[in-house]
């Protein structure tokens, strides 16, 4: 499959670029971004060539990948579908539910497969865990922990604008909840939202399952109080999310591409596509009413 990349940051580099150029069922077709001297500095240093077009390469694809803020994401989402493209798309897929169902509607009517990376479902220990949790019944409570220190470090994101207009709810909300809605049912509600230091918050969730779970979410957390914890409690007694197997990015995100190039192929939608992408936006957005109530 021919793949172009839209995007051109530090995420892009790191991710995705190294990825698409080294799955061996991907032709990486080129980059395009906002900034052309940027597209062609990644586009060198990965092989490939710079469009200064985004519809000249959108013609020349199958699919392309997204590392762009959601805001300029979701209108280059809806664009690519309606060219035909696959998607493959970063999290979040929007920061309002009007957006997020803008880029699910075009992707339906195009009949083309889309997937979010929301980076842990594509680790295997990871989603061999979710599935077993997502087959048991009986579960109480959750506790998620999702404590960055993307702006108490020298992260390569601390910089983001929109990671600094919208924080850690929109930031890592997507990863805790794409491993909370499938154990636990659906989001009935967010029941109550509060701020704590920096741009730490604070969420309970009651999910359609009957249990609830307790999020805390920072990108300013001390970088020695970082990690990431989540606790299932229920009558199978209580679990954690395993480990992070320290396999670096790439190995997830060529899973991810993986996971595109099958649910293309199958016409099988991908547990992780845009409308569950959406469902994460409807979530996070009633959070974010409530913070600002």
């Amino acid at each position: 499959m021919r793949i172009g990349l839209l995007g051109t940051g530090p995420w892009a580099d790191m991710a995705h670029a190294p990825a698409l150029r080294h799955h061996p069922d991907v032709d990486f077709a080129g980059v395009w971004g906002r900034r052309p001297e940027a597209a062609a500095e990644l586009a060198a240093r990965h092989g490939t060539r710079a469009y200064g077009d985004v519809d000249a390469l959108l013609s020349d694809v199958d699919a392309v990948a997204v590392a762009l803020p959601p805001s300029a994401q979701t209108g280059l989402a809806v664009r690519a579908a309606r060219a035909g493209c696959h998607l493959l798309l970063d999290k979040p897929l929007a920061v309002s539910v009007t957006e997020g169902r803008e880029v699910v509607a075009a992707v339906r009517e195009a009949g083309v497969a889309t997937v979010v990376f929301l980076t842990l479902r594509f680790r295997p220990g990871v989603e061999a865990w979710v599935a077993e949790q997502s087959a048991r019944e009986g579960w109480f409570t959750a506790r998620a922990q999702w404590l960055g220190s993307v702006f108490t470090s020298d992260s390569p994101f601390a910089h983001s604008p929109w990671r600094r207009e919208k924080g850690a709810l929109w930031d890592v909300g997507p990863h805790a909840l794409s491993v909370l809605l499938p154990a636990l049912g659906d989001a009935r509600r967010v029941s109550a939202a509060a701020q704590g230091p920096g741009d730490t918050t604070h969420l309970v969730v009651e999910h359609s399952g009957g249990a609830t779970s307790a999020l805390a979410l920072s990108l300013t957390a001390p970088p020695a109080a970082a990690g990431v914890e989540l606790e299932l409690r229920g009558l199978a007694g209580v679990t954690r999310l395993p480990a992070d197997p320290g396999e670096g990015v790439e190995p997830a995100y060529l899973r991810a591409v993986d996971a595109l190039l099958a649910s293309a192929r199958t016409g099988t939608p991908h547990p992780c596509d845009a409308a569950f992408g959406l469902r994460i936006t409807e979530i996070l957005a009633e959070a974010e009413a409530l913070l600002n109530a």
